[in-house]
C-alpha cells in the first residue's frame, strides 16, 4: 500500500523559517542605516537653513543675532528670516559627539563673536554628524561659520 505523502518536513520548514529570518534581519539592518543617513543629511539642511538666515539678517542689520533659540524665530526690523530655528532630529548618531556633552549632542549650538561696527562679527554654529555626509566628517563635532561648513 502507497501512502501519499502531502505537505513538508520538518527540515524544509526550518530551512525556510531560517531564510525569512536572514532576510528580515538584513532588512532591518539597512532600514537603521537609511534612517541614520537621513537624519545626518537633515542635520546638514537644518545647519544650511540656519547659517542663510543668519546671513540674510546680517544684510539686514549689519550684525548676527546674539543667540538663537530652538524653536523660536530669526527676526529682524519686522522681517522674518527663519519661522523656528530646527532642533536636531534624535537619536545622536555616532559615539564621538556623545562624549561632548548635552549641548552638543541634542541641539545645535550657537554662538556669536565680535560686533558688527567694527567688522569682525561672526559665529560659530557646533552640531554632530553620525557618518560622513558628501565632505563633512562624521562621527565628531562640526563647526559652521560664515566661511561655511567645515
Amino acid at each position: 500500500m502507497k501512502q501519499n505523502k502531502q505537505g513538508f518536513t520538518l527540515i524544509e520548514l526550518l530551512v525556510v523559517i531560517a531564510i525569512i529570518g536572514l532576510l528580515s534581519t538584513l532588512s532591518i539592518l539597512a532600514l537603521n542605516q537609511a534612517r541614520a543617513r537621513a537624519r545626518d543629511a537633515k542635520r546638514i539642511s537644518d545647519v544650511k537653513q540656519i547659517q542663510t538666515a543668519l546671513e540674510l539678517y546680517y544684510n539686514d542689520a549689519g550684525d548676527y543675532p546674539a543667540s538663537i533659540i530652538t524653536g523660536s524665530p530669526i527676526v529682524y526690523g519686522g522681517n522674518t528670516y527663519l519661522a523656528a530655528v530646527p532642533a536636531a532630529p534624535t537619536p545622536v548618531d555616532g559615539n564621538t559627539c556623545n562624549g561632548l556633552g548635552t549641548p552638543y549632542t541634542t541641539s545645535y549650538v550657537y554662538a556669536k563673536s565680535g560686533t558688527g561696527t567694527a567688522g569682525t562679527a561672526s559665529y560659530l554654529l557646533r552640531y554632530c554628524l553620525g557618518a560622513t555626509v558628501n565632505n563633512v566628517i562624521g562621527n565628531t563635532l562640526q563647526t559652521a561659520s560664515p566661511a561655511g561648513i567645515k
